[in-house]
């Protein structure tokens, strides 16, 4: 089950369970969608992969099931996802 950090792992910008800008890696680490598309390109900084949007839980279902509370620190190493850019920017997230 997905955990829906509460937070940006870039910017720290809080993205809650129903936002429609949070997106996440298949590894689920979740960034907001102006981070992924402008500093990130569309390539995690943590594990290489591309990003989808994070879906949004019904709220039914998050009294017995609720987001996450653990902030992930915020910040990118920027000389470390200089070197993810340069292997991977032009490769789909497919192909990687």
């Amino acid at each position: 089950m997905l955990a829906l950090r509460p937070t940006c792992e870039c910017c720290a910008k809080p993205l809650l369970p129903d936002a429609r800008d949070a997106m996440i890696c298949s590894f689920e680490c979740t960034f907001c969608e102006s981070c992924v598309l402008s500093r990130l390109q569309n390539v995690c900084p943590n594990c290489g992969g591309g990003f989808q949007f994070r879906p949004i839980r019904p709220k039914a279902r998050l009294a017995s099931r609720p987001a996450s509370t653990e902030v992930h620190p915020a910040g990118v190493d920027e000389q470390q996802h200089r070197a993810f850019l340069d292997r991977y920017a032009d490769i789909p997230p497919s192909k990687r």
